[in-house]
């Protein structure tokens, strides 16, 4: 049986998309016959202690000689020193989601600092898992790492059941993604505040606890606009409740300042939803013209020109949620993203 640790930096069940990758990935490579260990190297990270540094590397030193290890990004950059040791007894696959350094929020200084930290440690890896094409056309130009070495593994989906969206005559959105900065929740509260002559009501659901000015920040607008009775803010939910959740919309929308791959969109096209999101990072690859309205990130009167069309237009849903639906059939399947995966981990060894 193939054998491969993953190391992941705190609670796997931690409800943000990128550990929602690792769960499916570490769940498929089990499936398709791969033993996986999975192994909690700290929750501090993209900024350890020192104490949680010592003992991710005890943890790590443990792992058989030759093993191959599977580290995602959210640590990995963040660990050089510690990556260079591993290297000389394994082969090191690093998976990088969207490199730290381009985390809404970081001064210029600790962004350079993230960058060099990320550039050491990816030049110690044997192999490079990324999410998305523009990840990847982004490591090799600013990050140093050849482009062979790099593989590309989308996100997986499954099948959905279309969405049947709202039946009171009101456009239902749906934003979902943690409240951290980098999701943009400021600029979507700011368009939707100059259409109030228009019937729509906003769902959020993400995680809270990831930074904690940020929902406090948004609460605060929303109350300022005279929003509280059409933005409800849900925090994290269930599996089982965002899938609900998805399939009573009419409209996704995210106004993100960066993502790596941005495994909402996929979901939403998935559920055959029309999709308002941003042009920043790997968005454009993820939402296909014909899915979706695209607009410049940090632009709230592009953003709420885009969502006066779609909510104004049921038409314009309806061309929208069509082409969605003919994306949804074209996205890989969790099993197929797996089967990319193991063969990047034996390309590694």
């Amino acid at each position: 049986m193939k054998r491969v640790v993953f190391a992941v930096p705190g609670d796997l069940a931690t409800p943000t998309g990128g550990y929602a990758y690792d769960r499916s990935i570490i769940a498929e490579l089990r499936h398709i016959g791969w033993s996986v260990e999975v192994l909690d190297i700290g929750s501090d990270f993209p900024r350890p202690s020192a104490r949680t540094l010592k003992e991710a590397g005890a943890r790590l030193a443990r792992v058989p000689a030759d093993l191959p290890i599977v580290i995602d990004g959210l640590a990995f950059g963040a660990m050089p020193e510690l990556a260079a040791e591993l290297a000389r007894a394994h082969p090191l696959i690093a998976l990088v989601h969207h490199p730290l350094a381009l985390e809404t929020g970081l001064s210029a200084g600790e962004a350079d600092r993230f960058r060099e930290s990320e550039r050491a440690a990816l030049a110690t890896a044997s192999g490079v898992i990324v999410t998305s094409p523009s990840t990847a056309r982004l490591l090799a130009a600013d990050y140093r790492v050849a482009s062979e070495d790099i593989a590309v593994v989308l996100p997986g989906n499954e099948r959905r059941a279309p969405t049947r969206g709202s039946s009171d005559g009101v456009a239902a959105l749906l934003a979902v993604g943690s409240l951290v900065p980098r999701k943009g929740y400021d600029v979507l509260v700011a368009a939707l505040g100059g259409l109030r002559d228009l019937s729509w009501r906003l769902t959020i659901a993400g995680d809270r606890s990831r930074d904690a000015a940020t929902p406090r920040r948004l609460e605060t607008e929303i109350r300022r606009l005279d929003l509280v009775d059409r933005i409800k803010v849900l925090g994290a939910v269930s599996e089982q409740r965002l899938a609900e959740l998805y399939t009573e919309a009419d409209l996704f929308v995210l106004a993100s300042r960066f993502e790596g791959y941005g495994i909402a969109f996929a979901e939403a096209i998935a559920h055959g939803l029309p999709v308002i999101g941003t042009t920043a990072g790997a968005i454009p690859d993820t939402v296909p013209v014909q899915a979706g309205l695209l607009v410049p990130p940090d632009d709230a009167d592009a953003l709420a020109r885009a969502l006066r069309q779609v909510i104004a237009h049921p038409e314009e849903r309806r061309r929208l949620a069509a082409g969605a639906r003919a994306a949804a059939a074209r996205l890989p399947t969790w099993r197929q993203s797996a089967v990319q995966f193991a063969q990047a981990i034996e390309a590694a060894r």
